[in-house]
């Protein structure tokens, strides 16, 4: 029964999609006739009405509504599935758009991608860096990159690097005209380098924890960026003090050039994810970036 309805079951999935007989034989490349035949035989088989026609449109029945809601994700799977028999022949290749944010493109995101773009050189990646809150799947990007804590739960979430940290530094010069504050509640009374939240548009509270109880500041100060790379350079130059992620700025501790404090108000959290909608398959080109940047501890 299956194997004489299969044919006659596409081509109806592909009249009720088009609403029309004229549009679905051009897409098929067959006559109207011959696709009204095969519908007309398909009901008398199933002996159902899966479509009502009129002179100005095609619509299907509630029981062809109910074959076309069975019919097109288990065809869905079968294309996937034959997709991913065919990629196994040859190299895996395909387009894939991933949204992330500034700090994770830079120091984690590329740095992953680079190895496995020249590995799989014909795997099209669009790496679109924005530092706001983007909607994924109304952006139609197949992944996102985010802090673990900002990933939505319905989305599937892969670990891609270790904890990190923020810190609160400044340059000694900085700190031999002012002091050092010694609470984050001094950070008040003092220059800071502010961020501008790019999807809420205020400035970014700085954000503290000790012995488990969080703490939120709001500074002041003559400068506001959106950016890393300037505020980084604003604290190096003097300008004030900065929280910023502690990888971007450890050589600078290391080397003197800037002076770590509040350390024990700034503790790890988790660090960042790659994450994109839940389905049972993807394609291997796809399946294949998530192994490339899932964290290896």
């Amino acid at each position: 029964m299956l194997k004489e309805n299969f044919n006659e079951l596409q081509v109806f999935l592909v009249v009720a999609r088009e609403r029309s007989f004229t549009k679905a034989a051009g897409k098929l490349g067959v006559s109207q006739s011959a696709l009204s035949h095969a519908i007309k035989g398909l009901e008398e088989r199933l002996n159902l009405r899966l479509l009502t026609r009129t002179t100005r449109s095609v619509a299907p029945t509630e029981a062809g509504e109910s074959i076309i809601a069975c019919l097109e994700p288990r065809l869905a799977d079968l294309e996937q599935e034959l997709d991913t028999l065919l990629q196994s022949n040859r190299a895996p290749s395909g387009n894939i758009r991933i949204s992330a944010g500034e700090h994770a493109a830079q120091t984690l995101l590329w740095p992953k991608l680079k190895p496995f773009l020249w590995e799989y050189p014909e795997i099209n990646v669009e790496l679109v860096v924005d530092n706001g809150f983007v909607n994924i799947v109304d952006g139609r990007f197949d992944a996102g990159v985010r802090l673990g804590e900002s990933v939505d739960k319905d989305m599937v979430a892969v670990k891609m690097g270790g904890d990190m940290r923020m810190v609160v530094v400044g340059a000694p010069s900085y700190f031999s005209d002012y002091g050092i504050p010694r609470t984050p509640h001094e950070l008040q009374d003092h220059r800071c380098i502010n961020m501008r939240l790019p999807t809420a548009g205020g400035i970014y509270h700085w954000e503290f924890e000790k012995e488990g109880k969080p703490l939120r500041v709001r500074v002041e100060g003559q400068l506001i960026f959106n950016h890393l790379a300037e505020r980084i350079d604003a604290v190096l130059s003097g300008f004030g003090i900065a929280c910023v992620p502690e990888d971007l700025v450890a050589e600078a501790v290391k080397s003197g050039a800037l002076i770590q404090i509040l350390d024990e108000w700034c503790p790890s959290f988790p660090g960042y994810y790659l994450y994109y909608p839940s389905r049972k398959q993807h394609p291997p080109a796809f399946a294949l970036m998530i192994d490339a940047l899932r964290y290896k501890e």
